[in-house]
């Protein structure tokens, strides 16, 4: 299995098109939390304000174990994950089953040469494939590179939350885009 835990040096000897997009593994839990905690102390990319502990992601992890339309895929370039997308229950009622909240991180040295577009993308293919019906995104505002992701990828804009969260000492307004896959009935209840 990939090492996942090397710290990114900042710089990419692989080419986007070397990069990896393939679905994540126990092994990968590290990586994931390496990427994803960039988000956390200076951005307000993710409103979480603690790093993830080891605890907390295989927690996380466990929870998306068993179920088809919560998928973990990552990117891996020279052995190291540098980014993960992933589907997560968009709400906790069983009604709300067939809908999710999508995420994409990318490490920083990896952001704006479009391996967000292919992992993501591969994400929204695969709940498509599991018959999702709507996909959700939450994007803190200002990030006018990660709303033209999510419209490039046929996401919508649905609304915005006016100053929703604090952190980094300023309130923080999001916003909530909506991708639809299917206005059929579902395969099950």
């Amino acid at each position: 299995p990939p090492s996942s835990s090397k710290r990114s040096s900042g710089s990419c000897a692989s080419s986007v098109a070397d990069a990896i997009v393939r679905a994540a593994t126990e092994a990968d839990l590290d990586g994931i939390t390496r990427v994803y905690d960039q988000y956390i102390v200076d951005s307000a990319v993710s409103f979480d304000v603690e790093p993830w502990s080891r605890e907390r992601r295989l927690a996380w992890w466990e929870e998306h174990q068993g179920h088809d339309r919560l998928v973990v895929l990552v990117a891996e370039a020279d052995g190291d994950v540098v980014g993960a997308a992933y589907s997560s229950w968009y709400r906790p009622k069983v009604a709300y089953e067939h809908s999710l909240e999508t995420s994409v991180v990318l490490d920083g040295a990896w952001t704006g040469r479009g391996l967000g577009l292919r992992l993501y993308g591969a994400l929204l293919d695969e709940l498509a494939a599991a018959g999702a019906h709507r996909a959700y995104a939450v994007v803190t505002l200002p990030n006018d590179a990660s709303v033209a992701l999510h419209h490039r990828l046929g996401f919508r804009d649905v609304g915005v939350e006016d100053e929703c969260g604090w952190k980094l000492g300023r309130w923080w307004s999001t916003l909530t885009l909506e991708k639809r896959f299917d206005d059929s009935a579902p395969d099950r209840p």
